[in-house]
């Protein structure tokens, strides 16, 4: 974890986050209804011992499997160069490095853990998130 985030930071990029998330999700559920689709021609070519099927077209949503699997994995490459863990966004606290807490669907950054607590061990946040850097060292 080499970046790390001050609140308001974090709070400013949520929205590119919340984004990029819903574009990789979309592209994933695209991925899933096309794999969906393949394995049903292929019980449906293995239930009538063999049919014709229409090689370009079949190619052609593999083709687009390929790339929603590609563009969702993309996309996670993407919130992991900026430095986000999808969820959770990296702070120093006190000389510690913990996790700003965010779900998808929350409007703002309300909750913290230690790297160790995980999204059970949520707090509130408290007014030492508030402080500029150089307060927080004082």
């Amino acid at each position: 974890m080499s970046k790390t985030f001050t609140l308001s930071e974090a709070q400013t990029l949520l929205p590119v986050l919340e984004a990029l998330l819903r574009k990789a999700q979309d592209a994933g559920v695209r991925a899933g209804e096309l794999e969906a689709e393949m394995q049903e021609l292929n019980q449906r070519i293995f239930l009538a011992g063999g049919l014709h099927v229409n090689v370009a077209e079949a190619a052609r949503r593999r083709a687009d499997r390929e790339k929603a699997l590609a563009e969702a994995r993309d996309t996670l490459a993407e919130i992991d160069e900026i430095g986000v863990q999808v969820k959770d966004f990296p702070c120093i606290l006190e000389g510690q490095t913990v996790l700003l807490c965010w779900k998808q669907g929350e409007k703002e950054i309300g909750f913290w853990h230690t790297l160790e607590g995980g999204f059970a061990g949520r707090k509130p946040l408290d007014a030492r998130f508030g402080k500029t850097e150089r307060e927080r060292l004082n």
